[in-house]
């Protein structure tokens, strides 16, 4: 039976993939900052955070790892201040590596973002492709990235650079645009709404960090889906699916990426730097690579899985609105000011 580390393991992601291996023989240790909600014998939480160098050497001295599984990450727009998103983000991965080296653990499987990029590209984005993160959160991945590939003679490192994970659950910044839908508001593009976007499904995701453990160097993995459609298409695809009676509407591209970002640095709305770079932008993984060297491919589309997710917010939406003390991605991102606005407007 493997045993494995897992930080951040009460989030969306870490939930999923703490079942998930359990479900194939594993026995899982989490530390979050987050109660888990989970139980089972072969499941064993501690509440605490990453920077505790303390609790860590417990954690590590009480159990033999084969592998850790990264997941634990501040997120921009959930940040107390920047100071501790970059030492929970930056610092807390140092930690792990040091811990490893420490006692022994091989193997650290690590999600990364897409946020190691603000910009659109033609062309689907290879690992190759330098780095350039355009706010803190991307920078702090992308230093966690260099941490760990620094210690790869001691420590195997693989790293997914994941677009954003979704499936049934999934809710953050997400819930703004379900809850548009639930309510029959339009759905708001920026610019012509035929520019793609892509995510991974939480399960693909799961699959990929099982078949990690048996690859032998430290290496980037682009992951993601196939067949990337328009925000057009999958808007629709979500609208045209359910009972939701929403139109798509489109702004300017100019003029909107102007008002997201006056009104994110007047506090007004939750959406930074990188989203109002990228929600009008295209942006796709070239996932040759992956599927290559680990034999990993999609089993779910962008459409398919945003219908997921919403179908799971549209039937828990009255629970969700009281959820407290969970991760950021199993509850409600607030919408803002802003966004409030537009949509009593729309």
């Amino acid at each position: 039976m493997h045993n494995v580390l897992i930080t951040g393991g009460s989030g969306f992601f870490g939930q999923i993939l703490s079942r998930y291996l359990i479900d194939k023989g594993f026995s899982v240790v989490n530390i979050d900052l987050v109660d888990s909600e989970f139980e089972h014998e072969h499941f064993t939480s501690f509440k605490g955070d990453i920077r505790d160098l303390d609790l860590l050497d417990k954690i590590f001295s009480e159990n033999t790892f084969d592998a850790v599984y990264h997941l634990a990450a501040m997120l921009a727009h959930e940040r107390k201040t920047r100071k501790d998103l970059w030492s929970s983000n930056v610092d807390g991965t140092k930690n792990i590596l040091d811990m490893c080296i420490k006692h022994n653990v091989g193997k650290i499987i690590f999600t990364s973002s897409n946020c190691l990029w603000g910009r659109n590209f033609d062309d689907p984005v290879k690992e190759e492709e330098t780095p350039d993160p355009v706010e803190i959160y991307g920078k702090s991945k992308l230093e966690g990235e260099q941490i760990l590939l620094s210690g790869q003679d001691k420590v195997t490192s693989v790293i997914f650079r994941c677009p954003t994970i979704v499936d049934e659950g999934r809710l953050g910044l997400l819930a703004i645009l379900y809850e548009f839908v639930d309510d029959n508001k339009k759905l708001w593009l920026v610019g012509n709404g035929e520019n793609r976007y892509q995510f991974i499904y939480a399960k693909d995701l799961a699959k990929a960090c099982e078949l990690a453990l048996d690859y032998g160097k430290s290496t980037v993995f682009n992951i993601g889906s196939d067949d990337v459609k328009s925000f057009n298409y999958i808007y629709q695809y979500v609208v045209d699916h359910s009972e939701s009676r929403s139109k798509l509407a489109h702004f300017p591209a100019g003029f909107a990426k102007f008002m997201m970002k006056l009104c994110y640095y007047l506090g007004l709305s939750p959406l930074g730097v990188y989203q109002y770079n990228m929600i009008s932008s295209t942006f796709v993984f070239d996932t040759t690579k992956i599927k290559r060297e680990l034999g990993w491919n999609p089993t779910m589309k962008n459409e398919d899985m945003l219908l997921r997710s919403y179908e799971y917010y549209h039937k828990n939406r009255d629970e969700i609105h009281n959820r407290k003390d969970v991760s950021a991605h199993n509850r409600e991102a607030d919408m803002g000011f802003a966004i409030r606005v537009l949509k009593f407007f729309s």
